[in-house]
């Protein structure tokens, strides 16, 4: 979009505003670069981005972006073999955690199942790297300095190092207390040419001994290190030397492991930026109130209650402003200072921030178009080194604009045919605003000729607007009046300032029959606005009442919905409760057929199995029900007949052969037929093996495949519970008749859930902890 546009409707100044919010050096570099875009599809990827971070900004206060610096000098050297320092590593190293801070931050979103319509795709885009993040990391801190952990022989050293210190000064402690410190001008230890060092009166010199390294300006004292410290001041000097050349060398090592990835890690500093731009145009939008611009198909702009975003909203009046549908241009008329320049620029400064992904200061539902380009001839742009007139050099910019204006433009033009004569200027705009719509483009202008009026009134596809003016406070009240022209106001004006009657109707006489219809016209449809307006008023009152019942309507539903869902919670657990004492009635049955079993009468598993499900089935468990991410893994599921799936209670393989009315599956599981519910349906990979014979007995022995042992370290509780339950019924399935459960120490809050559960379990016959060879009070035997 041409930059004359950009600079008259001020696109600089919104720029500067967005530029407060922004903390990473690329990313005040995109947004300088930030420009209108004439491809709709483009157009909509930044306003959703927009959105997404107004969503999050609205969710989480804001992205979670670093201050980050441009790394293209650190890439620069690295590409010519060379080696970076501590700052430059320590640069990187913040792109590099940033990037796995977003990353993490994107997935807990996506988990949290929030909505976002392009920023998951532009996270997607950053390339982690854990193993040089953790590296840098324990390298390098945010300052540049190396850490003591970037390598062993660096953390020995710098031990050494404050060894050495720690005896020296130690050892000169002698020299600085007691009666040791006459010889000295000050009692101090300092530092000259890296060695400690004690100020001593230049007359002592000789009784003191050891090495002068400098001395004062005025001559009176020598700093001098004393003899006994030499050694270690040697050591010293040795030891740092040392940690010099190894921080050399770690600086190599680093620069060599960032070199082979510079191209990503500049790759995520880019997506960052983004990402720091998101923020700041969200943040942005938020400060000023704006809302999310829809872009319209047909290219009509339909902007409602419409502000100035550089002017101060409690003094700029909003306005409806539309155009490119049953019109394709207006003729605002009206007073000097009435508002027509302003809301010239309104219409243009949305436009182009809508067209870089910008939200407008206009309410929910407004619409834009996308224009390959706005033009502008706004203001009094006459060149003194060109020698122009007024009228030249807007003539000279009206040229140029009908050279290059297509149907998919935006003309905005003010005081259009001004600065010659009056009755010229008339017939040339008429000619230009003819020329300009034989392109069908969109077309605004502002203009004081009458002749201008009557065109527009006659004019296919062309409105007239005024900016009303109170005939009563002789102000104006800066309203866009769509479809009504401005009407002349001096003989009014002339009157209430105290004008003699004689003059204004002398005036007036000598007025065009023509101008005389034309204000009689003006005032006949101002009349009908003012009648228009008040009847809409009424329509209002009546609307609003009308929503009050509503509402009330609404809550009335709501509460019976409550209630209702109150009832049927309270139903569930009157049912869960008498499940809960049958199923402990059921589980003395099981154990009486188990005895009968071991007595020599044949009962089959399957039977026992069978009621045991359908039991389980009874139950409405709530909390399972609200769990997001057990919704979340039953979605993805999406069961169907023929699909091999894990039957979660007792651990098989079988394959889904139908689903009956009840929603429940019917499971094939070897020879036996069994009906589960969708949660306790696991889809797998494993194929139940068609070409082995089916075996024609089903017989109970212990299962190799099933552990003695549980190990509950490291779940949650819920987790920890349900497969304890589980291993429980299966370890009874297999006929063992002992199992150990491993929960360790830790809180302690899994061991008393064992606890209960087992005292709560009738199929339980006994437990205890293990004994302390075998965990102690970190595990539990059980005898089934």
């Amino acid at each position: 979009m041409n930059n004359k546009a950009l600079s008259v409707l001020e696109f600089d100044k919104i720029k500067d505003e967005i530029a407060k919010y922004l903390i990473t050096s690329r990313g005040k570099t995109l947004l300088k670069k930030l420009m209108p875009m004439s491809v709709e599809s483009i157009v909509h990827r930044l306003i959703d981005q927009t959105k997404d971070g107004m969503d999050i900004v609205r969710l989480k206060g804001e992205i979670p972006v670093r201050k980050l610096d441009d790394l293209h000098d650190q890439a620069n050297r690295l590409k010519k073999d060379g080696n970076l320092n501590g700052t430059e590593l320590a640069a990187i190293g913040q792109v590099l955690k940033n990037t796995s801070e977003l990353k993490q931050f994107f997935e807990t979103m996506h988990d949290d199942e929030i909505t976002l319509r392009e920023l998951y795709n532009l996270s997607d885009k950053l390339i982690d790297n854990p193993q040089l993040t953790k590296r840098i990391n324990q390298s390098v801190d945010e300052s540049g300095r190396l850490l003591d952990t970037a390598s062993d022989d660096l953390g020995y050293i710098r031990n050494q190092i404050n060894k050495l210190n720690d005896q020296i000064r130690h050892s000169m402690e002698q020299f600085t207390r007691g009666k040791g410190t006459k010889y000295l001008t000050e009692a101090i230890v300092t530092l000259r040419d890296d060695r400690f060092v004690v100020p001593v009166k230049t007359e002592y010199r000789a009784k003191f001994g050891g090495v002068v390294h400098d001395q004062s300006a005025s001559g009176q004292t020598l700093y001098i290190e004393p003899q006994s410290v030499v050694g270690m001041n040697n050591q010293l000097h040795d030891a740092q030397t040392s940690e010099r050349l190894e921080e050399i060398k770690i600086l190599g090592e680093l620069s060599d492991l960032v070199r082979p990835d510079i191209s990503d890690i500049l790759n995520n500093n880019e997506v960052l930026a983004e990402f720091d731009l998101i923020n700041a145009k969200a943040k942005y939008a938020n400060q000023i109130k704006a809302t999310e611009p829809l872009v319209s198909r047909d290219n009509i702009v339909d902007l409602k209650q419409a502000k100035h975003p550089l002017i101060d909203p409690d003094k700029i009046v909003a306005n409806d402003i539309k155009i490119g549908d049953d019109y394709k241009t207006m003729l605002i008329t009206g007073p000097n200072t009435g508002g027509k320049t302003i809301t010239m620029k309104t219409l243009g400064l949305i436009q182009i921030m809508a067209q870089a992904g910008l939200f407008i200061p206009a309410h929910e539902e407004s619409h834009v178009a996308v224009f390959d380009e706005v033009f502008v001839d706004i203001g009094d742009e006459q060149s003194i080194e060109q020698n122009l007139s007024t009228f030249s050099s807007h003539m000279d910019n009206i040229i140029n604009i009908m050279k290059n204006v297509t149907d998919k433009s935006l003309v905005l033009i003010d005081e259009l045919g001004a600065g010659t004569d009056p009755q010229e200027g008339a017939a040339i705009a008429i000619a230009i605003l003819e020329e300009l719509s034989k392109s069908d483009c969109e077309i605004m202008a502002t203009t004081h000729y009458p002749e201008l009026k009557i065109y527009a009134y006659n004019t296919q596809d062309t409105i007239n607007a005024s900016m009303e003016f109170d005939d009563k406070s002789l102000k104006p009240t800066y309203r866009l009046l769509i479809g009504i022209p401005g009407a002349s106001n001096a003989f009014n004006i002339a009157s209430r300032l105290g004008m003699n009657s004689s003059v204004v109707e002398r005036g007036k006489s000598l007025m065009s029959g023509e101008s005389q219809d034309l204000n009689n016209m003006i005032s006949d449809l101002e009349n009908r606005r003012k009648e228009f307006e008040n009847n809409n008023q009424k329509l209002e009152q009546q609307l609003a009442k009308n929503k009050e019942v509503e509402e009330d309507y609404e809550n009335q539903r709501d509460q019976l919905e409550k209630s209702k869902d109150s009832e049927i919670k309270a139903a569930k657990i009157r049912a869960n409760q008498i499940v809960s004492s049958t199923k402990k009635k059921t589980e003395k049955i099981i154990d009486h057929l188990k005895e009968l079993e071991r007595s020599g009468v044949a009962v089959k598993d399957d039977q026992i199995i069978s009621a045991r499900t359908d039991l389980k089935n009874l139950h409405q468990d709530e909390a399972t029900k609200k769990n997001r991410v057990l919704r979340r893994a039953k979605k993805r599921q999406q069961l169907k007949v023929g699909d091999e799936v894990k039957a979660i209670p007792y651990g098989q393989i079988g394959t889904i052969i139908r689903k009956n009315k009840d929603n429940q599956y019917e499971v094939q599981l070897g020879i036996l037929k069994m009906k589960f519910d969708a949660v306790d349906l696991e889809k797998t990979d494993q194929k139940v093996e068609q070409d082995q014979p089916k075996p024609t007995l089903v017989k109970r022995t212990k299962s190799s495949l099933l552990s003695s042992k549980l190990d509950l370290r490291g779940e949650r509780y819920d987790e920890a519970m349900t497969d304890l339950d589980r291993y429980i019924d299966e370890a009874l399935l297999a006929g063992y008749n002992q199992v150990t459960i491993v929960h360790g120490f830790g809180t302690g809050v899994i061991r008393k859930g064992v606890t209960k559960y087992l005292q709560g379990n009738p199929r339980v016959k006994s437990f205890g902890y293990a004994p302390a060879s075998s965990g102690g009070s970190g595990a539990t035997i059980v005898d089934l």
